[in-house]
């Protein structure tokens, strides 16, 4: 076996983890999208939301200088003191959100799944030599990168349909930091699966001469 292949497979790991990391953060938070309505004159209040995959955050929200020449309520922090009234919606009866947001949040779990089997394949690899391993393990983390990608497509659907939706009040909004988590999850998990599975495959015949049989086996 190439004397490199436990250390490219280390170092591809560590960046995996990274993204793994960053695919929890974004399911597990509700920060994916902002959501601010229109503020017309003499309006001493505003209603500004976030979400995620579970839950749909609003908060009544006081302005300092009522009648002013604002067009949104940014932007919002739902801590006590600043506002209040802070509601925390599951998903499921809201209606403009709840379609869309369920498939999400349901295509994040496999992404989820894939990323845990994926790294109990690795760990797996690192004892006694079982490299066959690396090669499921590669494809399960294509996947998990695969389905978060999914499910980022499928919320941005969701909050265009929000927008454009007659039951809400809410005109605006703006892709947050949970957002970016999981757009940064797909590209590591979906890149470093496919260098895993190169760094997997046996090594070809370098010189003219020597066929796939003489190459030294993987073990």
């Amino acid at each position: 076996m190439d004397q490199s292949k436990p250390l490219k497979v280390r170092l591809t790991f560590s960046v995996i983890l990274v993204g793994i990391s960053l695919l929890f953060a974004a399911v597990v938070t509700d920060h994916w999208a902002v959501l601010s309505p229109s503020l017309e004159e003499n309006t001493t209040t505003c209603e500004a939301a976030h979400f995620g995959l579970w839950r749909l955050c609003t908060k009544r929200i006081f302005l300092h200088e009522p009648g002013s020449k604002e067009k949104s309520c940014g932007p919002i922090s739902l801590h006590q003191g600043s506002g209040s009234n802070v509601h925390y919606v599951i998903f499921g009866g809201f209606f403009p959100l709840a379609e869309y947001s369920i498939s999400a949040a349901a295509i994040a779990i496999f992404s989820v799944g894939f990323a845990i089997m994926g790294t109990i394949c690795v760990l797996l690899s690192f004892r006694k030599k079982r490299d066959y391993l690396l090669k499921p393990a590669s494809m399960f983390y294509t996947f998990a990168g695969l389905c978060i990608i999914i499910s980022v497509e499928v919320m941005r659907q969701s909050v265009k349909r929000m927008i454009d939706s007659k039951d809400t009040a809410w005109i605006e909004y703006s892709y947050s930091w949970s957002f970016a988590c999981a757009c940064a999850a797909f590209v590591l998990l979906f890149v470093c699966g496919i260098a895993l599975l190169l760094i997997a495959l046996p090594r070809f015949p370098q010189n003219p001469w020597e066929t796939c049989m003489d190459a030294e086996p993987d073990h």
